[in-house]
C-alpha cells in the first residue's frame, strides 16, 4: 500500500527551519532518506517552493478565481511530500515518526494513495488511464 506523508508546518516553524544551516539541514533529511531507501519503501519525495510564489485556484463560483500567494488565512502550509510504499498504515506512522523536521508547528499528515484497481475496471475513462499507465510502465 502506498502512503503520502504529507509535510506541514507553521510559518513560525518554517522561519525556525530557515535559521538552521543548510547543509546540516540536507545531511539530516538525506540520512533519513537513506534510510526509507534501504528499507526499500520510498516511491517519491519532494520539497516545495515558497508558498509566495504559489496559487490559488478557488472553485467556489462559477468562473474559477486565481490568487497569488502567500495564503495569509492559512495556518499550515504544506511543504513537502513522502511516498512510501509499505506494509501498513502503522508502518507509515512509524516512519512519520522518524522523520527529522520536528518541533512546535510541525505536522505529519498520513493518507493513503488511492489505486487505480479500486475504481470500476470497466468505466471507459478507467480503461483509458489504465492503458497509459501502462505504456509509461507504471502498471
Amino acid at each position: 500500500m502506498k502512503y503520502m506523508l504529507i509535510f506541514r508546518a507553521t510559518d513560525e516553524a518554517f522561519q525556525t527551519m530557515g535559521e538552521i544551516d543548510f547543509d546540516t539541514m540536507l545531511e539530516t533529511v538525506g540520512k533519513y532518506n537513506e534510510e526509507l531507501i534501504r528499507a526499500g519503501v520510498l516511491v517519491a519525495a519532494e520539497g516545495l517552493a515558497d508558498a509566495s510564489e504559489g496559487v490559488v485556484v478557488d472553485h467556489s463560483s462559477e468562473t474559477p478565481i486565481v490568487t497569488d500567494g502567500p495564503y495569509g488565512e492559512t495556518k499550515e502550509l504544506f511543504g513537502g511530500f513522502y511516498i512510501l510504499n509499505v506494509t501498513s498504515k502503522e508502518e507509515a506512522v512509524e516512519w512519520a515518526r522518524r522523520m527529522p523536521m520536528s518541533g512546535p508547528g510541525f505536522k505529519t499528515e498520513i493518507r493513503r494513495v488511492t489505486t487505480i484497481d479500486e475504481f470500476p475496471q470497466d468505466n471507459e475513462w478507467v480503461q483509458k488511464e489504465r492503458a497509459w499507465r501502462e505504456s509509461t510502465g507504471q502498471l
